[in-house]
């Protein structure tokens, strides 16, 4: 019954702790042959300053960190401000590249068009946020 993972230290450490993470290699990020990040998810067990049980999936290159340019694609496609057609990829009615990698390489080389898809999408946070949640007779669905 349960998981059958233990947390090292004893009880203490799961008490007192605010915020505790699960996080999980998916797959190896590699280029060629070389092995340059990994794709990783991660559930959140314990929360106290916010609501538990969110998942998230990102990438983390060696030597870098979060790969936030890949994040910055991956959220402006999922909220349809990128376009996927196939492998390609296109930005305001103009095709970028195939393959998310060109996408990235792209968006790398021209910081401008990287600074206004990061502004469009904050705009678009910004504005679902503002949004108040519909309700019906007073109460939230």
């Amino acid at each position: 019954y349960g998981n059958p993972e233990t947390t090292t230290g004893g009880n203490a450490l799961k008490f007192y702790c605010s915020i505790r993470l699960d996080i999980r290699r998916k797959k190896a990020i590699k280029r060629g042959d070389e092995t340059i990040g990994s794709e990783c998810k991660v559930k959140v067990v314990k929360n106290k300053l916010a609501p538990p049980f969110r998942e998230a999936d990102f990438e983390i290159l060696y030597g870098i960190g979060v790969n936030k340019l890949g994040e910055l694609v991956d959220t402006a496609e999922k909220l349809g401000l990128v376009e996927k057609s196939g492998t390609w990829y296109s930005y305001d009615g103009a095709k970028i590249g195939q393959g998310r990698d060109k996408m990235l390489a792209h968006l790398d080389e021209h910081p401008a068009i990287q600074q206004q898809l990061r502004d469009a999408l904050v705009k678009q946070a910004r504005a679902a946020a503002a949004t108040p949640p519909a309700t019906h007779h007073g109460v939230v669905s």
